[in-house]
This record gives C-alpha cells, sequence and structure tokens, in this order.
C-alpha cells in the first residue's frame, strides 16, 4: 500500500503525489511543489545558494504529516484525500522538497485551499530542518515555526488553548 504521508530520501513527483489521491469520485486534485531555490534573502541581502540539506525525524515528521491531513478533513469535509511528502538529505536547485495534493468532488469543494493550508502548517508544526549551503559556508535556517502547536496532539487540549469550544 502507497504511504500518504512521508519522509523520504527519494526524489518527488508531483504526478506520483496526486496519483496518491486520485479517487472515482473526485474530479478536482489541487497540487503544490516547493522547488530549491537558487537565491535566498538574508539579512546580508541576497545569497546565491549552491544546495540544500534537509534532515527530519522520520517517525514524528510522518505523525504530524498525518494530523495536518486529518485536520484538513475536518476544515474541508469534503476533502477525500491529502498526501504530503517531503524530501530528506541532498537537494540541488531546482528539485522538489516538499509535494502536496488534496482531491475533492469538485474545484469548490475547497481543494485549494487546503493545499495552502498543508504547507502552512507543515512549515509551523513539522520537526523537519533545513541548512542552506553556499560557496562561503552554510547556516540552518527552519525548523517547525510553532513547535508548542506540535505538543497539542488531543482536539479538546487544543480547544483550551485556542479558547475555542
Amino acid at each position: 500500500m502507497t504511504k500518504l504521508y512521508e519522509i523520504t530520501e527519494q526524489p518527488l513527483s508531483l504526478d506520483d503525489v496526486a496519483r496518491r489521491v486520485s479517487r472515482p469520485n473526485c474530479g478536482a486534485v489541487a497540487t503544490f511543489a516547493g522547488i530549491v531555490r537558487g537565491e535566498t534573502v538574508t539579512s546580508e541581502g541576497m545569497r546565491g545558494t549552491d544546495f540544500l540539506n534537509y534532515e527530519a525525524y522520520p517517525e514524528m515528521a510522518e505523525r504530524m504529516l498525518a494530523r495536518i491531513g486529518e485536520e484538513i478533513k475536518q476544515k474541508w469535509p469534503k476533502v477525500e484525500a491529502v498526501s504530503i511528502l517531503h524530501r530528506t538529505g541532498r537537494l540541488e536547485i531546482g528539485e522538489p522538497s516538499v509535494v502536496i495534493a488534496v482531491a475533492t468532488p469538485h474545484r469548490g469543494d475547497g481543494c485549494f485551499e487546503a493545499c495552502r493550508y498543508a504547507i502552512e502548517r507543515l512549515k509551523a508544526i513539522v520537526p523537519i530542518w533545513k541548512q542552506e549551503n553556499w560557496s562561503d559556508g552554510q547556516v540552518w535556517i527552519e525548523g517547525p515555526r510553532q513547535p508548542e502547536l506540535a505538543a497539542l496532539d488531543d482536539p479538546a487540549t487544543e480547544e483550551t488553548a485556542t479558547g475555542e469550544s
């Protein structure tokens, strides 16, 4: 069985992630690919990027990706399937580091919004770290932006923490 949520060292493909969510009752599949850029804005200005290295805690990261999929299905009940795949290891300029696909019966059923939500939540809570490598050095620049949100595994706890019920 093909995994819907995966951390992998293998190259990523939008066609592959779209196939993972394809369903006979779904006429809409929205996809997103995060691609390695050749330059990055830093506090010193624009820097040329040679390559990236990604590291992750795979078991935890895959659980968090699945959690994002469940959150999407709660927020957009017509979503039939979600798949989120993220690369680790060395990635060259132009390679996808993350691919996401969301399937719904119709394009107006939340597939675009859910796809955007998936990448924003991934950046906020999933334990994946990125190392930018330049000709004159490197720096680790990311991890979960909101790691405290990752600790909220119980929906009742999350409702209490946000003041919603």
